[in-house]
């Protein structure tokens, strides 16, 4: 069992790191297109995941330089990600996932006795560890994954030196030439990036479900973390019950986890406005059974490490040449590359035409077609093992494992039960400082992370109620990153994270130290990009104030359509703040149509447009708005400009006041 351990570890560090690197490359890639709102030569970063293509220019065997080199590369990529700029956590994290795409068909067919009793689901073994590991970083820093920060980097470091050491107890020769048929070897290759693929989309951040689904984050973490480490150990007590489940059997768990996957995308998925005469979609609290297939998914994901061992033990057991080993990994990698373009342009439609218009509202394509193919390669490569008696673990070892994995748990557990529990104090009072912050998915005006700069203006500001936009960062885009979730928790305030990342809008979320009630989200009409306002209510002593966030786009007819809806919701309410980045300057007709209403927090105190200070508001630079009530008295409006806003858009804010 020690040695098997050793196996498993290995694999485990390999799959987590492998994943943290592919994940801040792509981000990387994204938040560079970002600030060209288009694709250019940036993107042709992607290359970097066909490396297997490496594989084929070795005949029989591969060299054991190239395995050594593939792991200081990948080790060495990996570990400097956190000290780099946008660009170069592009570069180095595309090295590193280059070198993991390389490295692991090399040890999938280089670790020992593969083929002696439950060897064969070492892999299936170490991807479920790395499960446990990602959600417990995760966890830890409300979503951010802890290794990725400057602060805890060393653990990626210490994660590295532990795969060195691993590695030395692989079987470092030359690969041999199995019999295996090369389909099967082929099959295997993509079955085993199509689960890893799924492994990056969501089980390594399941958070992201809870975005998904407005479902309860710490349920969806708590069974992820269990039910992977609870695999796990099950593999160690009875291994042999996995050799009890036939063909048939898994072909079924697996249709039932496709459909589970599927439905609860599309129980949350909406029609949207078809046409500018359309009448808004109101999106509230989704009913109890909008729930039931997302618990099914929650219980039938194990599937995936089933699925795992049999792709992957084809590949150990055939021990195949470097060249039939390639084009299952090349074509794994394409279909990587398919899938994350199909993800992303689910939310940037409406910005690569004409190709990315066919995948607008189809947040569930990528999934579909990953899912299907692990089903049906599955169910085609299986073949069902003869499991030895005789094999159980020692007691004694089992105790080892079982507080190890345990701990593991414990440590996710207790950190998701500490999550979205809103403790800042909600005082009683006839004022509110409001905020509106386009945070451009927590990068700044040149494109760097700024998340920690961004909560150390608002803890500066102060603010009662803040509205994002640009905060839908629960993406793979955007590496999972929930940065709502983490100011929230941060701050101690409720918050309401608005639109779902289904439905594929930017982002307007709501914080506030207030509890937030009847929080909903209304869609317009739109043909750029979808037009979600969150809206909420707070009641403070007797009065009950109803807030919107906003963030149109598109033409002017969809400004128009989004401020005619506005109007008309808002005009039944007695008690408005209406923030946001309207995309709205003070001369257009969808701005004049809101101004007619409520009044602007800013124009009212400057009705120049230019503070007492002389800052100079009243041009093209103002399209963050605070809008309000009639009835309601705004003082000290404030705007601070980029680079100091941390984001490409001014920070604004004033205190609002009634009787």
């Amino acid at each position: 069992m020690k040695k098997q351990w050793i196996f498993i570890l290995s694999f485990g560090i390999l799959f987590l790191l492998f994943v943290q690197s592919i994940t801040s490359f792509v981000e990387g890639i994204y938040i560079l297109e970002l600030l060209s709102t288009s694709l250019d030569e940036k993107v042709l970063a992607v290359l970097f995941l066909f490396s297997p293509v490496l594989l084929l220019l070795f005949g029989k065997r591969v060299p054991g330089w190239l395995m050594w080199v593939a792991f200081i590369a990948f080790i060495l990529g990996r570990g400097v990600i956190p000290y780099l700029d946008t660009f170069g956590r592009m570069l180095s994290a595309g090295i590193s996932t280059a070198a993991g795409l390389v490295l692991i068909p090399i040890m999938l067919v280089t670790f020992p006795d593969a083929r002696k009793n439950s060897r064969w689901l070492i892999p299936a073994q170490g991807f479920a560890l790395a499960v446990g590991l990602s959600v417990l970083l995760r966890t830890l820093n409300f979503t951010l994954d802890l290794s990725l920060t400057s602060e805890y980097s060393w653990i990626a470091w210490l994660l590295a030196v532990l795969l060195g050491l691993t590695l030395t107890q692989f079987n470092w020769q030359p690969i041999r030439g199995g019999a295996e048929p090369g389909r099967r070897i082929t099959g295997a290759g993509i079955g085993v990036l199509a689960v890893l693929t799924l492994f990056y989309f969501v089980l390594s951040s399941p958070g992201v479900i809870a975005r998904w689904t407005e479902g309860s984050y710490q349920l969806i973490i708590i069974l992820v973390s269990l039910l992977s480490l609870l695999w796990l150990f099950s593999t160690f007590v009875r291994p042999g019950w996995v050799y009890e489940i036939n063909s048939g059997l898994l072909l079924v768990w697996n249709i039932v986890f496709t459909l589970s996957v599927l439905a609860t995308i599309l129980a949350h998925t909406i029609s949207f406005p078809a046409a500018p005469e359309s009448p808004a979609v109101i999106v509230g609290s989704p009913a109890w059974y909008q729930q039931i297939p997302l618990l099914f998914l929650l219980v039938t994901f194990p599937v995936l490490f089933i699925d795992f061992g049999i792709f992957s033990s084809i590949i150990s057991d055939s021990q195949p040449t470097p060249r039939k080993l390639a084009l299952g990994f090349i074509l794994g990698a394409l279909l990587l590359v398919l899938s994350v373009f199909i993800n992303i342009f689910s939310n940037v439609w409406g910005y690569v035409e004409p190709i990315s218009l066919f995948f607008r509202n189809k947040f569930w394509f990528a999934f579909l077609i990953n899912l299907v193919l692990i089903a049906l390669l599955a169910a085609l490569l299986y073949k069902r093992k003869i499991y030895q008696t005789g094999a159980e673990n020692q007691r004694s070892r089992l105790v080892w494992t079982a507080l190890g994995l345990g701990a593991i748990f414990v440590g996710t557990f207790f950190a998701a039960l500490l999550t979205d529990r809103g403790t800042m104090p909600a005082p009683d009072t006839d004022s509110l400082k409001v905020m509106t912050y386009n945070i451009q998915q927590a990068n700044d005006v040149f494109g760097e992370k700024s998340y920690k700069e961004q909560l150390k203006l608002i803890k500066e500001v102060n603010p009662d109620i803040i509205g994002f936009q640009e905060s839908d960062s629960t993406r793979i885009s955007l590496g999972n990153n929930d940065y709502i979730r983490y100011y929230a928790n941060k701050l101690g305030y409720h918050s309401y994270f608005g639109p779902k990342t289904v439905t594929g809008t930017y982002g307007t979320a709501i914080l506030s130290r207030y509890p937030l009630e009847d929080s909903r989200s209304v869609f317009t009409y739109s043909d750029q990009d979808e037009i979600g306002t969150a809206e909420a209510e707070i009641t403070i002593g007797i009065e009950k104030i109803t807030i919107y966030n906003v963030h149109p786009a598109g033409s002017d007819e969809a400004k128009l359509v989004f401020a005619r809806t506005l109007v008309d919701r808002a005009g039944f309410k007695s008690n408005v703040i209406a923030i946001g980045d309207y995309n709205l300057r003070g001369w257009e007709v969808p701005y004049l149509l809101i101004d007619e209403f409520y009044k602007n927090a800013w124009m009212d105190v400057y009705p120049t447009g230019i503070s007492d200070d002389g800052l100079d508001m009243s041009g093209e630079n103002r399209i963050d708005h605070i809008f309000v009530s009639p009835h309601f008295l705004a003082t000290n409006p404030e705007y601070l400009l980029p680079p100091e806003s941390q984001t490409d858009h001014p920070a604004h804010w004033a205190e609002i006041a009634w009787e």
